[in-house]
């Protein structure tokens, strides 16, 4: 099973912008992921063609089952 952190921030022209975190550790603190949020908005590091991250819109945990088969 694989699970994803996916942040979801809001930008500067009303776009959706994400950031994916591979195996987050849990539980998660969502007080934690929302300030972390905010500093990655205050700090202006990330740019998109849809301008710059203006606004945290929200966090989820994707969860996937992979099953690999083997071709012979």
């Amino acid at each position: 099973m694989a699970k994803t952190l996916e942040l979801q921030f809001g930008t500067e022209f009303g776009k959706t912008a994400r950031i994916s975190v591979d195996n987050p550790k849990e539980p998660i603190d969502e007080a934690a992921v929302k300030q972390a949020m905010e500093q990655i908005i205050a700090a202006g590091v990330f740019y998109t063609t849809s301008g710059n991250f203006a606004v945290v819109k929200g966090a989820r945990v994707i969860d996937r089952n992979v099953t690999e088969y083997e071709m012979i």
